[in-house]
C-alpha cells in the first residue's frame, strides 16, 4: 500500500548539485526517485546512497530518442510520475566574441532545449494520470543578466518564457509548472569563483547551499494553487 501512494519524481541533473540536494529532501518526504544523468555510474552512487526503492538512469537530455527512453524506462520500473525536475544544466563562460558557435549550441540544447523535450515526454504521461508538477532550474543571470554569461543568460531566460506558456497550456489538466532562479550556490559549477569577492555584491553576505533551494523546490512541487511562477533564491543578489 505505501508503495502506491508514494509520488514517483524523475529529476534530471539529479546525480550532483541542486538536483542531488532536491533527491534527497525528496527521498525524506517518502517519494521513490528516478535519478537520472549522463554519467550512469555517478547516478547509480546518488541512487544508491538515498535508500531502496530509487533508480538511476542515464540520458542526454539534448536527444529526443534518448529522452524518451528514459521515461519509458522510468514508468516501466518505478511507474507513472507526478513530479519532474530538471537541473541537468551547462556553462562555458566567456564574452559572447569568443564564444565558439558549437559551445552556443551545446549550452542551449541542454539548458533549453533538454528540458523543453522532458517536459513534453513528462506531460503526457501526467495528462493520462491527471495531473503532476514540474519544476525547472532556472538562474538569477537569466532574469538579471551578466557579463561573460550572455548565452548561459539566454538559455536560462528561454526557460522562464517557456515554462510559463506550458504552465498556461497544461493548468486545465491539472499539471503545474514553475521555475526556481537561484543565484552563487554552493555547487561544482560555482567551485572556481572567488567567492569572497562576490558575496559582497549578495545582500545576505554568503553563497548559497543546495539543500536551501532545494527546499524551494520541495515547496513548488507541493504547493497546489502556485503555477507559472518563478521563485528567486539568489540572498538578495536580484536587488542589487
Amino acid at each position: 500500500l505505501f508503495l502506491k501512494m508514494s509520488k514517483i519524481c524523475a529529476i534530471f541533473g539529479g546525480s550532483r548539485g541542486i538536483g542531488k540536494a532536491v533527491a534527497e529532501l525528496l527521498a525524506q518526504k517518502g517519494c521513490r526517485l528516478a535519478i537520472v544523468g549522463r554519467n550512469l555510474e555517478v547516478a547509480q552512487t546518488t541512487a544508491h546512497h538515498l535508500g531502496k526503492g530509487h533508480l538511476a538512469f542515464s540520458c542526454d537530455v539534448s536527444r529526443e530518442q534518448d529522452v524518451q527512453n528514459t521515461f519509458e524506462e522510468i514508468q516501466k520500473n518505478l511507474g507513472p510520475i507526478n513530479y519532474l525536475v530538471n537541473a541537468a544544466g551547462v556553462n562555458r563562460d566567456g564574452l559572447l566574441l569568443r564564444t565558439k558557435t558549437e559551445d552556443m549550441i551545446s549550452q542551449i540544447h541542454t539548458n533549453l532545449l533538454g528540458t523543453m523535450l522532458t517536459c513534453k515526454a513528462a506531460v503526457k504521461s501526467m495528462i493520462q494520470h491527471q495531473g503532476g508538477a514540474i519544476v525547472n532550474i532556472g538562474n538569477i543571470v537569466g532574469i538579471k543578466g551578466n557579463s561573460g554569461q550572455s548565452v548561459y543568460s539566454a538559455s536560462k531566460a528561454g526557460l522562464v518564457g517557456f515554462s510559463r506558456s506550458l504552465a498556461k497550456e497544461v493548468a486545465r489538466k491539472n499539471i503545474r509548472v514553475n521555475v526556481i532562479a537561484p543565484g552563487f550556490i554552493h555547487t561544482e559549477m560555482t567551485a572556481h569563483l572567488d567567492e569572497d569577492e562576490l558575496k559582497a555584491a549578495i545582500p545576505l553576505g554568503r553563497f548559497g547551499e543546495p539543500q536551501e533551494v532545494a527546499q524551494a523546490v520541495v515547496f513548488l512541487l507541493e504547493s497546489p494553487y502556485v503555477t507559472g511562477s518563478t521563485l528567486i533564491v539568489d540572498g538578495g543578489l536580484q536587488l542589487q
